[in-house]
């Protein structure tokens, strides 16, 4: 599922929360048109259907919302995980003559990442690809120096990129660049700090 179907996923179901919230809310303060304030939420008929099916409506309930709970957990825990699972194996593209082009990822990304520590300003280079083979999404983090120039780093991985996706035939989907720089080290006649 892209990131675009998960925002959209995640605002529905935070709409369909606020609107229930909204809506019982309303109906406990006797806001909505024929409710009753000190009236039981569910109506009595629930109540007396509930009651009737005891205990198998508690365990119902029980594991109705360990599943919700679970299957919240799973959810979560699938988006807080980032970068998403890395493609292995080959990318593959039909070639203009019978026969395919096909491309070992991991090698993709080491040249990707000798490339991008090409520049002296740059230290290291660590490249994630996800998605899929056509378009993958990009995932890079560099390390530069403490004197590094931000926007030559900047031109020098726009480049990179490029001389990649001509390389493998294929356009990113998605590319996202996290740049860190690294602390200072106390030259020679420079003290240190405790």
């Amino acid at each position: 599922m892209t990131d675009a179907a998960h925002r959209l996923l995640w605002t529905v179901v935070a709409l369909l929360l606020v609107a229930l919230g909204a809506a019982a809310l309303g109906a406990s303060l006797g806001a909505l048109p024929g409710s009753d304030p000190g009236a039981p939420l569910l109506g009595a008929g629930l109540l007396d259907a509930w009651r009737v099916a005891a205990p198998w409506s508690t365990v119902a309930a029980a594991v109705a919302g360990a599943v919700t709970a679970l299957t919240g957990q799973r959810l979560l825990g699938r988006e807080l995980r980032r970068p998403r699972q890395a493609l292995h194996g080959m990318l593959s593209h039909p070639g203009r003559h019978p026969g395919r082009t096909r491309l070992a990822t991991d090698v993709l990304v080491d040249a990707l990442e000798r490339d991008l520590t090409g520049d002296p300003e740059v230290r290291r280079a660590r490249v994630v690809l996800t998605g899929t083979p056509g378009r993958p999404d990009v995932w890079i983090r560099v390390d530069m120096a403490a004197d590094a120039r931000a926007d030559a780093v900047r031109e020098h991985v726009d480049a990179a990129v490029r001389r990649f996706a001509t390389t493998a035939g294929c356009t990113p989907a998605h590319l996202d660049v996290t740049a860190r720089i690294e602390p200072r080290r106390p030259g020679p006649g420079l003290p240190r700090r405790a």
